[in-house]
């Protein structure tokens, strides 16, 4: 008995195996992704049974429960807020403040941030709550 091989060249490209590796890449980005942390501040917003969506335009003021001030995201002194706000009001007389204040803050706090958005044009205010069934 006689065996012989024949060793030939491929002359097409295969691409099971490119698949494969591509979608096993895909696969694991997905999966890691989902492990990201988001930064951000750390708040936690009152519960309420009705939500409504809010645009990413509109102007956020965040209150911590340490008492720290942002203004979109951007940390700012109380004596700052009127001059942050006052050229993005500028723009839209009519775009509203959404106020993300902790649940642990005073009103007094909450209502000293408003006062000073109010001093730099603000006219509209919502204020910013988690659903109940969310945790």
């Amino acid at each position: 008995m006689n065996f012989r091989t024949e060793n030939k060249v491929l002359t097409q490209f295969n691409y099971a195996s490119l698949t494969d590796v591509v979608l096993q890449l895909l696969i694991f980005f997905l999966l890691s992704s989902a492990f990201v942390m988001q930064s951000g501040i750390r708040i936690r917003l009152p519960r309420t049974v009705i939500t409504e969506a809010l645009d990413r335009r509109n102007i956020v003021l965040t209150v911590t429960k340490g008492g720290e001030l942002y203004v979109n995201n951007e940390r700012v002194d109380l004596k700052q807020i009127t001059a942050k706000i006052q050229p993005l009001i500028a723009k839209d007389r009519e775009q509203p403040v959404v106020i993300n204040a902790d649940m642990d803050v005073t009103i007094q706090r909450t209502v000293e941030v408003i006062d000073a958005a109010k001093a730099a044009g603000a006219a509209k205010f919502l204020i910013a709550t988690q659903p109940e069934n969310a945790r």
